[in-house]
């Protein structure tokens, strides 16, 4: 089942605030306190946005994502944290947050961030006679339905949801079964043929999808 947010905060007072703001704007919240139950819930449900506090119980919000990440969930993140340290700033970044909030904030601040972020996950990307609907990972060219493989479908979504973005192809190499090089640009070529998407290769870094 699709939600919009899972929620990982165990301040239970400024969590239910956060739930409560969150819900009067119409998303569906899951609500938890610690790190085992956060695992559990992103296995149990899908999401579109997760959440996460940092210095939570079982297991800390940067090794929850992390682990995510690993199993290759991209559902995208927001960071809230007392810690305000460097270190943490970037290591939450490197493990593929998005955003990161420093505490002590106002609710408001991190419900502008939560709709800009949704706002971009529901909209459907254009480009030229290609529209791709984000939510449920469906690519139309010409407004046919385009039916692609696994690998091809992990490319696309990533490409079409960092449109202008260079991307390393260490990324790109995660959606394949047998990643390698070789491998990887077989499959870049195929997603060409079948797209015509202006896909560059960026010497020495990855590849990228230009703005037009």
């Amino acid at each position: 089942m699709m939600k919009d947010i899972l929620l990982l905060e165990d301040d239970i007072e400024l969590a239910e605030t956060l739930k409560e703001l969150l819900e009067m704007q119409n998303y569906s919240i899951d609500m938890v306190h610690n790190g085992n139950d956060a695992i559990d819930a992103s296995y149990e449900n899908s999401y579109k946005l997760y959440i996460f506090d940092i210095n939570v119980p079982d297991m800390n919000g940067l090794e929850l994502l992390e682990s995510l990440r690993m199993a290759d969930d991209t559902t995208s993140a927001i960071f809230i944290s007392a810690l305000v340290d460097l270190n943490s700033i970037v290591k939450a970044f490197e493990i593929g947050a998005e955003d990161y909030l420093k505490k002590p904030f106002f609710p408001e601040e991190l419900l502008i961030r939560v709709n800009a972020k949704l706002a971009q996950k529901n909209k459907d990307v254009i480009v030229g006679n290609l529209r791709y609907v984000v939510e449920r990972r469906e690519l139309y060219i010409d407004e046919k339905i385009v039916s692609l493989g696994e690998v091809q479908t992990c490319l696309c979504d990533i490409f079409l949801t960092n449109i202008g973005n260079i991307l390393d192809k260490n990324i790109l190499l995660d959606c394949l079964t047998h990643p390698s090089e070789s491998a990887l640009r077989v499959a870049l070529n195929k997603l060409k043929q079948i797209t015509k998407l202006p896909l560059k290769n960026v010497r020495g870094i990855g590849y990228v999808l230009e703005k037009s």
